[in-house]
């Protein structure tokens, strides 16, 4: 399983490892423990990996008892795990750091004695319940890890010459043509369906087996379940009402999420502990309401409307049809081949959400709800800024189309309002690449290059 994070982690050992210590966050099972391990493993002459799941109490002690002779803790960590370490070409991975606070206080301790470098792994939400008042080293860098994008999906096939043709198409400002776009639109829907979930990918890559995947996908929501029984504490059951009530939200032609779905009362302030808990815990992506389309989205920001999206499209479909305990053979390729008759803009709207988090976009929309002034009523899937600010023209609104007949009067409303604001309009569908009367259609699996 390639991944791109792992030359995140080569520019770290090159050029920080030997000052800081780099902790992986990201959702359950997104591969953090197999990413560090591999690391570990290619890079280092040895690697001593500490899985806090398991650390026995003699382990937990020596952090305790020994940080202050740290000849004689390495000696012990070192004949325990029966691992020699090399000075300066030695890895230790703390994995599941968030079990055991002690070793992450440890670390500004460690990494000032200069011997060794230390990767960890853990969960932001169980990071934050957990710390209490033990110190958080400021020697500690965070890097966040995501479920696999489109082409580590495709790697994971075996495909590595698709998605550099579609780099250069994007490039260049061209289309793929009618043979290579039918091909690049058929992975991308495997990868709509498969989601990426490390263990579901490999799954789906080795034996192309729907019920096998969809089995994987539901262990994972039910793990997501259990932590939220064990770690939310005081608001589980608003934690799980959001998040079951997902699927149902997204299905809706506007997507905004209704609290008072969840109770008549339900309003912001009621269930914010919980929408942050489901978003420190990376199983949602939330998008907020930006209502002026300007440099500073998040200055702008409407906290209380948002929309919910899943982290991972795969998992979203599994929630979604959940009537019986697997999503069935003959729904996955109704999916593949767009014959199911379901509100197909919920996953493709979910998925595009699910590539610009990855490709370091944080999510905003942008909704006006104007009674009196028709040319004001609009709603815009997604806003993001260009990488480099000028004095007007920053912000590119983006709407997404799952079929081939449709309109976009708010976008053209957007674009009269908001000349001076605006840069680059996209429309992202399931068609080739186009360019018309000032609008850029992008093909869905061109959405990681914006």
């Amino acid at each position: 399983m390639k991944r791109k994070i792992y030359n995140a982690l080569l520019e770290w050992k090159a050029n920080d490892a030997s000052r800081t210590a780099l902790l992986i966050d990201g959702a359950r099972r997104v591969g953090k423990s197999y990413v560090a391990e591999e690391f570990g493993s290619k890079e280092y002459k040895s690697y001593l990996l500490v899985d806090f799941n398991r650390a026995g109490a003699e382990v937990r002690e020596l952090f305790e008892r020994h940080l202050d002779d740290l000849d004689t803790f390495f000696t012990f960590l070192s004949t325990y795990y029966n691992v020699p370490l090399f000075i300066g070409e030695t890895l230790i991975i703390f994995d599941e750091v968030q079990l055991f606070p002690r070793a992450r206080s440890a670390i500004k301790y460690l990494v000032a004695d200069g011997r060794y470098h230390y990767l960890e792994t853990g969960s932001l939400v169980t990071l934050k319940s957990n710390q209490g008042d033990a110190l958080i080293p400021s020697e500690e860098r965070h890097i966040r890890m995501f479920p696999m994008d489109f082409e580590e999906f495709l790697w994971a096939l075996g495909n590595e010459t698709l998605m550099p043709l579609v780099k250069q198409c994007f490039a260049k400002q061209r289309e793929l043509g009618q043979v290579m776009h039918r091909k690049a639109m058929d992975a991308f829907r495997q990868y709509l369906v498969v989601g990426g979930m490390p263990q579901a990918v490999a799954e789906y890559a080795m034996q192309r087996d729907f019920n096998r995947v969809d089995a994987i996908k539901r262990d994972i929501l039910q793990l997501y379940r259990n932590d939220i029984v064990k770690h939310a504490r005081g608001y589980e059951r608003k934690v799980t009402s959001i998040f079951d009530e997902i699927p149902a939200q997204l299905q809706k032609h506007e997507k905004r999420f209704n609290l008072a779905s969840l109770s008549k009362a339900g309003r912001y302030r009621d269930y914010e502990d919980a929408l942050f808990w489901l978003t420190d815990a990376m199983i949602v992506n939330p998008c907020y309401n930006s209502t002026e389309p300007g440099i500073g989205l998040k200055m702008n920001m409407q906290r209380t409307t948002l929309k919910c999206y899943m982290a991972d499209t795969g998992l979203l479909i599994s929630h979604a049809f959940d009537e019986n305990s697997l999503v069935s053979e003959e729904i996955y390729k109704k999916l593949l081949f767009g014959k199911l008759e379901v509100n197909e803009g919920m996953m493709m709207e979910n998925i595009v959400a699910q590539m610009l988090t990855t490709s370091g976009h944080n999510l905003y929309f942008y909704s006006s709800c104007d009674r009196e002034d028709a040319s004001s009523r609009m709603e815009i899937d997604f806003l993001i800024a260009k990488n480099k600010a000028s004095s007007r023209h920053n912000i590119s609104p983006i709407e997404v189309k799952s079929g081939t007949n449709y309109t976009f009067s708010s976008l053209n409303k957007f674009r009269t309002k908001y000349a001076a604001q605006l840069y680059t309009p996209y429309i992202l569908h399931t068609a080739d690449y186009a360019q018309k009367d000032g609008i850029t259609f992008l093909p869905l699996y061109m959405t990681p290059l914006l």
